[in-house]
């Protein structure tokens, strides 16, 4: 399947211009499960596209040398995704993350106001489940962004069946990530969006 076919030409560009906060040895020692390794796709055409807009405005954003920070993103350039874009703070020891802004499509999706919660009371299974978990750690600890399309892991209304998520991390002071932004879009058994 293209979507697992990982190209390490996007890898080579993402450290190119993130070099000074891309770890490699940190992140070969590390164990993030099946996310262990994982790479975004160099071919991204079979990505949704406000998923692929919201990551090529992450990446646009960057100062040089360093990971975009909450400072450099403006809402109103993120129109198009805003009402499937999510945003968490990051807490350390113990590691829990926060819902800051949930999008109002996102919030559909899940039947119920989510902003200002901890994720893992709002979606037990991201604390519990490993994949979840790895997921969020790896993009958190090793500053990676992450892309998934597949069934939902974590809680939705029953008519979505397919969720396609992205991942990307922020750093207020372009290395320590202190946020992660996604975008998430559901799919209903029909292909059609939330």
């Amino acid at each position: 399947m293209a979507a697992q076919n990982f190209n390490i030409m996007a890898y080579q560009a993402i450290k190119l211009q993130f070099n000074s906060v891309i770890d490699d040895k940190a992140e070969a020692a590390a164990d993030y499960g099946e996310w262990t390794g994982h790479r975004i796709p160099d071919d991204r055409s079979f990505w949704h596209p406000l998923v692929q807009q919201c990551y090529d405005y992450w990446l646009s954003t960057a100062p040089p040398g360093g990971l975009p920070g909450r400072q450099h993103i403006a809402p109103e350039k993120m129109a198009a995704w805003l009402s499937r874009l999510w945003l968490l703070d990051i807490h350390r020891d113990p590691l829990r993350y926060r819902l800051r802004v949930c999008g109002s499509a996102v919030v559909r999706s899940l039947g119920q106001e989510v902003t200002g919660r901890w994720l893992d009371e709002v979606h037990p299974l991201s604390a519990s489940d490993p994949r979840s978990r790895d997921r969020l750690r790896l993009v958190a600890e090793q500053r990676q962004p992450t892309w998934r399309r597949g069934a939902p892991r974590w809680t939705r209304a029953p008519e979505f069946t397919t969720v396609e998520s992205l991942m990307v991390p922020l750093a207020a002071d372009g290395k320590f990530v202190d946020k992660i932004m996604g975008v998430s879009i559901a799919f209903d058994a029909r292909g059609r969006l939330s």
